[in-house]
């Protein structure tokens, strides 16, 4: 929430600086996110008034005005806004005036006429962003007089990050109430009596849904002015918490949303039809709301109706069709409170996010609606007049909660905080924030005002006491209890090493949402049942995750969408899937590669990234087990990998996790460029390693033998290393592929690997004879058993 400085002050004024201000809201909970001023740095700017406008000579769109600024003489002034009109009340930077960015004003000449100052709008004076022509002031703005004085410019702005418990503090009273505790300043709000009503006119209300609004407030106002404007003082408070000014009554309820915490509704009487039902909705009821955007409603949506159709979404936004317009003479004025429980998430589901569903979704204060109504009906009669009739309140009692009575405890306060402080002080404290204190003798029993809707337990109060008694003043103890060290497992597997390893061969680690869409699931993961979320924080962020690649695909789109052709990602972390009984939360590791298998360099040349270099990745990773053996790479099919570039990782059967290319149909919806290599594996199952066993090196000389076989092209490398090492388990030191070949002189369906084979032995010297007899039943095994042939 962003407000006024100055606004503030009218409430409560400690004598403290604004830095020390916002340092003690920080302290105190309310997180300040910025502090800055209301308007650009700018001089030599005063309100003046154009005599006469006339059509530039030799250019159409622009004005040669004559503007008395408070001068000795008037001034002649060249202006481009196409709103500028004799009459007007204007701020003008005369010359010599320093605008925003360091602009000096100067004596200049435009299209060959003389311009001595600008006619300013408020962009220029940075006010706001934007701005469609010049600013226009009121016709009472006092000619010559500097407008930052006029404005009271000199004033800042504090934007505060509430935690959604806060619900109180998002208002100009909120905020007010803690300072004022907080310094020990008094507060002091502005006088709110009831307005005497001046017709018996009323409006029936009818709650349908009482669990759901338990109160609602209205009041008829009959004859006001429809061409009122807003004072200038209420547009600059709304523009200062960055509401925009839109009509009198408009801007009247966020005045009070804003001062007070109360969002209100204005509605056009003549629009309304037999009486205010709050019900819920009919499922597949149409409403147009304020926004112009046609909502369908659901069943589960609270709505604001009259007899016969809706009129707004209930703490959410009203409906066009009702509001008030620039013709409007009757209307009536809505002040409800809703249950947080019936708002929560609902705008959300509908793509809105309003002010008013903000607050009513964090809870305001049920004793609140009587007191906004009367403010806003004051605040009418000052702008627009008219006659108020009788405030109509229908409530449920019984569906609005009661702030229960919590027993503080004195040792429990001390325990807690680390510190004694005094009763006094404490029963002060809970005083200042407006609760009801009964000294006992345990401690205080306490009833929390009905704006707090977060002060429910004792534990609630102990930290009331300490953000207002100050953090900064507990004394620091430092904990003298014994500790156990925990030794590690030697064999376990060491995610953070996994992670290093990763880093050291090119990897970035990266962390993304566990959120994602269902579209993404469906393409990605359809499989796997989904846990959704009740209260989303957007569509795309709906279900819970059931594999870590659409982080790391969504990821990879990012980057190569910012000409980062190349890319090495990994991620570490949980998958949701739903069970008929539980959620399974598994602990995954996933990578991706794309681009280029290394950063360009004048040494070497580059090529794309291909299967077997990430399969060599996740191989280095499955060695940090200690049983790299155990894990086998098995041909199959996976809805989101390439047919034939796609394996299942499974360790002594057990399926482990997914390797593979990405299947160009993604690539194309998910609009990658060039091919995408992802795995992901279940960290359950690298838990388990084995302890390396130191072997002795052979004092003996190796032979190496190469061998040139043609086999299938289903065999797989694995089912070849395995034959050979049954037939050669002690002297078979290792198997070297150093050759695929497929093509001419082969036949179709088969192909031919050559090996070089190792053998050592540990005891003597290994002769020629050993070693052809040893490759005699090598070669007889893998043809017995694969089929395989000995290629000449």
């Amino acid at each position: 929430m962003k407000f006024s400085e100055a606004w503030l002050r009218e409430w409560t004024n400690p004598d403290i600086t604004t830095s020390e201000l916002a340092d003690q809201l920080s302290m105190a909970g309310l997180e300040v996110d910025s502090v800055g001023q209301v308007a650009g740095e700018f001089s030599g700017v005063v309100i003046g008034e154009v005599l006469v406008r006339e059509q530039h000579p030799d250019a159409d769109k622009l004005s040669v005005c004559q503007v008395n600024a408070g001068q000795e003489e008037q001034l002649q002034i060249v202006c481009g806004a196409s709103n500028v009109a004799a009459g007007m009340k204007v701020p003008v930077a005369l010359v010599g005036a320093v605008l925003p960015g360091g602009f000096k004003i100067k004596k200049a000449k435009l299209r060959g006429v003389q311009s001595l100052g600008m006619i300013c709008a408020e962009s220029e004076l940075g006010l706001a962003e934007s701005s469609e022509g010049i600013m226009a002031l009121p016709a009472d703005a006092p000619i010559g007089t500097d407008i930052r004085d006029y404005l009271d410019l000199n004033d800042g702005y504090i934007e505060v990050d509430l935690t959604p418990d806060r619900g109180d503090c998002l208002s100009i009273a909120g905020i007010a109430r803690d300072v004022g505790v907080i310094n020990r300043s008094s507060v002091t709000p502005p006088a709110i009596e009831p307005v005497p009503a001046q017709n018996d006119d009323s409006f029936a209300v009818t709650l349908d849904a009482p669990e759901a609004c338990p109160r609602y407030a209205c009041r008829i106002m009959r004859g006001i002015n429809p061409d009122a404007e807003t004072p200038l003082w209420m547009k600059e408070k709304l523009r200062r918490s960055e509401i925009r000014n839109i009509s009198p009554v408009v801007d009247v309820t966020n005045y009070v949303l804003m001062e007070l915490g109360q969002p209100m509704h204005g509605f056009d009487l003549d629009k309304l039809e037999g009486e205010i039902r709050v019900r819920m909705a009919q499922s597949g009821e149409k409403l147009l709301m304020l926004d112009g955007q046609e909502q369908e409603l659901r069943a589960d949506t609270l709505v604001i109706a009259d007899s016969v159709k809706p009129v707004a979404m209930a703490g959410i936004m009203g409906g066009e069709e009702s509001g008030v317009t620039s013709a409007t003479k009757d209307i009536l004025l809505e002040s409800a409170f809703f249950a947080p429980t019936s708002i929560i998430g609902k705008a959300r589901s509908y793509g809105l996010h309003t002010d008013s569903s903000h607050r009513f979704e964090r809870g305001v204060d049920p004793e609140l609606q009587v007191r906004a109504i009367e403010r806003a009906t004051a605040l009418l009669l000052d702008i627009v007049g008219g006659e108020p009739g009788p405030v109509v309140v229908v409530e449920s009692e019984q569906h609005i909660e009661k702030r229960p009575e919590i027993l503080l405890r004195r040792e429990r306060l001390a325990k807690i905080l680390g510190v004694q402080i005094e009763d006094d002080m404490v029963a002060d404290i809970l005083t200042r924030l407006e609760m009801q204190v009964e000294s006992v003798a345990e401690g205080w029993k306490v009833v929390a005002p009905s704006c707090r809707f977060d002060i429910s337990i004792e534990e609630d109060l102990v930290e009331e006491v300490g953000r207002i008694y100050g953090y900064t003043e507990i004394p620091i103890h430092h904990s003298a209890a014994s500790s156990i060290m925990q030794s590690e497992p030697e064999m376990s597997f060491s995610l953070q090493r996994a992670k290093s390893l990763l880093v050291d061969r090119g990897f970035q680690e990266v962390i993304t949402y566990s959120f994602v869409s269902q579209e993404i699931h469906d393409l990605l993961d359809p499989g796997h049942d989904v846990v959704r979320l009740a209260n989303p924080i957007s569509a795309d962020m709906s279900i819970m995750r059931t594999s870590l690649w659409p982080g790391l695909l969504q990821t990879a789109v990012y980057n190569q969408s910012r000409q980062q052709s190349r890319v090495r990602i990994f991620e570490s972390g949980l998958r949701f899937v739903m069970k008929p009984s539980d959620i399974k939360q598994n602990p995954m590791l996933a990578g991706l590669i794309s681009g280029e298998i290394s950063p360009e360099q004048w040494g070497e040349g580059t090529r794309n990234v291909d299967f077997f270099d990430l399969k060599a990745d996740l191989e280095a990773v499955l060695y940090l087990t200690g049983s790299p053996n155990d894990f086998d790479f098995v041909p199959g099919e996976h809805p989101s990998l390439h047919p034939g570039q796609a394996a299942r990782i499974t360790r002594n059967g057990e399926p482990v996790g997914w390797i593979g290319m990405l299947h160009p149909r993604l690539e194309d919806t998910l609009g990658l460029a060039g091919n995408t290599f992802l795995f992901e594996v279940s960290l359950e199952f690298l838990t388990g390693g084995s302890l390396p066993a130191f072997m002795p090196l052979s004092k003996f000389p190796s032979i190496r033998r190469d061998i040139s076989i043609v086999v299938d092209e289903g065999v797989k490398f694995s089912q070849i290393s395995e034959c050979i090492r049954q037939e050669a388990p002690e002297i078979l030191q290792d198997i070297r592929l150093f050759d695929v070949y497929t093509g001419k002189n082969i036949d179709f369906g088969r192909k031919s690997l050559a090996l070089g084979l190792i053998l050592q032995e540990t005891s003597h010297n290994l002769t020629d004879e050993d070693a052809e007899g040893v490759m005699e039943r090598i070669l007889h095994a893998l043809s017995n058993k694969l089929n395989a042939q000995l290629r000449e």
